[in-house]
């Protein structure tokens, strides 16, 4: 069993990757393999809904040249996700969003099912609003999200400060348990021949009614 985690933050040894570390920390000790990627300080370029990845089916985005496509293929093979971003106006960091948007756009089936779990680290405020933020990719797309003793926030502006929030750090060992004990249950599950759901073909309804814009 693998977990991914991505570090959305600009800053590489930051308060949001001592935070992910601390969790796959514990993911470890429950004896689940880690992977941590940092792609804050990289050029990602947004989603521009030209649907292209739909057309071809193969799970990739058309623009290739920045780290989603790899990212995708990582989220392919692993068996769970944690992603985690400070704070940037109430919501997650900028590039992390442009890459979340392309990676499930385009690679979203490939993930389904796989436990998950969005993180924040804030100076003061929005932390709520940012995990929340990065939790809904998963709560669209049939992964369970991985709850902890609180929700999955710690605090801190410059590096290190984190390790003054007990509590946050807290969260995390617990959160990586709490995961490394889901996918257990559905390793344990699959080899009892319970197997993910079938996905009933989507229902789209409009919020607004083709047939009444002539009217």
């Amino acid at each position: 069993m693998k977990v991914l985690l991505i570090n959305g933050s600009p800053r590489w040894k930051g308060n949001t990757n001592r935070a992910l570390e601390e969790a796959a920390a514990a993911l470890q000790a429950e004896g689940v393999e880690t992977e941590l990627v940092w792609i804050g300080n990289k050029e990602i370029r947004g989603c521009i809904a030209c649907g292209i990845c739909h057309k071809t089916g193969d799970g990739r985005c058309v623009f290739g040249e920045d780290c989603c496509n790899d990212l995708i293929a990582k989220g392919a093979e692993c068996d769970g996700f944690i992603v985690g971003s400070p704070v940037y106006y109430a919501g997650m960091a900028g590039s992390l969003r442009a890459l979340m948007d392309r990676m499930f756009y385009a690679g979203g089936a490939n993930f389904r099912f796989k436990p998950a779990a969005g993180i924040a680290v804030a100076r003061r405020a929005g932390a709520i609003e940012a995990a929340d933020q990065i939790n809904k990719y998963f709560q669209i797309n049939c992964q369970p999200l991985v709850s902890s003793s609180y929700w999955n926030l710690a605090y801190g502006r410059t590096p290190g400060e984190v390790e003054g929030d007990g509590e946050g750090l807290h969260t995390m060992r617990v959160l990586g348990r709490n995961m490394a004990w889901m996918l257990k249950c559905i390793e344990a599950g699959r080899a009892a021949g319970i197997n993910a759901p079938e996905m009933e073909p989507k229902v789209m309804t409009n919020v607004v009614r083709e047939d009444l814009l002539g009217e």
